[in-house]
């Protein structure tokens, strides 16, 4: 079970909103039939995607991992 706000990894890919495994986000919500709203924000914190997840599809950051940055395709629109 996570927190509300705690930091988050990606464990696949989602194409559909141009995010990779291990891309990091925070938990802003918590559904009670489980799954999480995690929003991925760029580093001066636009939001680039608020995505629903299964427990499943995330995971804890774990000691000695090293943040990588990387561009992504800004939306249309």
């Amino acid at each position: 079970m996570y927190k509300e706000h705690e930091v988050v990894v990606l464990r696949r890919d989602l194409p559909d909103f141009g995010l990779v495994s291990g891309d990091v986000g925070t938990i802003v919500g918590i559904y009670r039939s489980g799954g999480y709203e995690v929003e991925f924000a760029a580093p001066e914190g636009e939001t680039l995607g608020v995505v629903t997840l299964g427990e499943d599809e995330i995971r804890r950051r774990e000691p000695h991992e090293i943040l990588h940055v990387r561009q992504v395709a800004r939306a249309a629109g």
